[in-house]
């Protein structure tokens, strides 16, 4: 295994958000600079500002003006304007969203170009980021743009479950014309692979919701699950993933049924995001699945209400953080795997007593 501590970026967020004070929180844990090397892509003033009111919070960190410099036993902080930014906490406004894009494409250029290990986004508010410099509905389509994948998955991670989506921030009139066969064997590969490679499951099991009510009632109230789902299911069965249902989505979670899967694809966002805020342990994390780089955020927006009152609950943010590191050390642990046939034999015996004591039970 790789035992360099990974550098990680962070990205401001909307610096009238809560991005700025969540940066301040978590790394002023000086526990968290034994795991990984921080570099925060931001003005220094933004960050002064929002200190002033965490008075009881212990938080330094040095300037560096290129990446040679970074000091693995500090903060250390890219400044990625030098001008004067006017900060209005809880104010949406074309300011926020002018400098929270400078910050990501800042740190997204240096994660592209290998400078760092892993990024953390802060939140950002989807209105006032459009630009002709920055024109996509959020982190995800961006960084696919970015790194020219053909496809990503937006997955929300938590300690009891994954829950993968099919299609993300569009319109509810528009998602069905998401369910075709082509996106859903997509979506399955990359999860399948994500699963593996980012998460250490040797053999993933993969539910799959239904789009209607009922997952169609057999064609009753929707002929997308007789017609699209389950063909495709089956051919992606074919293809050595282990893909199940389609299953209604209600009974899915009320019955604790995610519990037997190591990920779960539901065709759109609130199919999916309601249950796993409802029923997540702990804090969620939101995992951009299929790039050749890590990025995580957070499970929540910029919170405006909250903005400079010292309020934010730093937990979701914090655990971003250790999902990065866990997901570069298991992609480390990934590639040695398939280096050493021994270890790969090994791991497949443990993962099926695993299976087998599950069967039993």
């Amino acid at each position: 295994m790789n035992e360099k501590k990974p550098v990680i970026g962070f990205t401001c967020g909307d610096i009238n958000g809560i991005g700025p004070e969540l940066i301040i929180k978590t790394l002023s844990d000086n526990r968290m600079l034994e795991l990984f090397t921080p570099i925060i892509f931001v003005n220094n003033k933004v960050l002064n500002f929002y200190r002033k009111s965490l008075p009881d919070i212990h938080f330094n960190y040095a300037h560096i003006k290129d990446y040679s410099r970074i000091n693995q036993k500090q903060i250390n902080l890219i400044n990625c304007w030098e001008e004067e930014a006017v900060i209005t906490p809880g104010v949406l406004n074309e300011t926020g969203g002018k400098y929270a894009v400078k910050s990501l494409l800042e740190a997204a250029k240096a994660l592209k170009d290998g400078k760092i290990d892993a990024l953390v986004t802060a939140p950002i508010h989807k209105k006032n980021v459009q630009s002709a410099e920055f024109n996509f509905t959020g982190h995800t389509p961006y960084f696919k743009h970015l790194f020219n994948a053909g496809d990503v998955v937006m997955m929300m991670i938590a300690e009891n479950m994954r829950i993968a989506l099919l299609s993300e921030h569009i319109p509810v009139k528009d998602i069905a014309t998401q369910v075709t066969r082509d996106n859903i064997l997509s979506k399955l590969n990359l999860i399948n692979q994500s699963l593996k490679k980012d998460f250490g499951v040797i053999k993933p099991r993969i539910a799959v919701l239904g789009l209607n009510p009922h997952a169609g009632d057999l064609g009753l109230v929707g002929k997308e699950e007789e017609e699209i789902i389950k063909p495709t299911l089956k051919e992606a069965r074919q293809r050595d993933i282990m893909c199940f249902g389609p299953y209604s989505a209600d009974g899915f979670f009320a019955h604790s049924q995610y519990q037997r899967f190591d990920a779960v694809l539901a065709m759109y966002h609130d199919q999916g995001l309601i249950p796993f805020k409802s029923l997540a342990l702990g804090e969620g994390v939101n995992y951009t699945a299929g790039l050749p780089v890590i990025r995580t955020s957070p499970d929540h927006g910029t919170a405006f209400d909250i903005a400079g009152k010292g309020e934010a609950i730093e937990s979701s943010f914090r655990e971003a953080v250790f999902k990065a590191i866990d997901i570069y050390a298991q992609r480390n642990d990934f590639v040695d795997m398939h280096k050493n046939p021994l270890k790969r034999m090994s791991a497949a015996i443990m993962r099926n007593a695993v299976d087998e004591k599950v069967n039993e039970d």
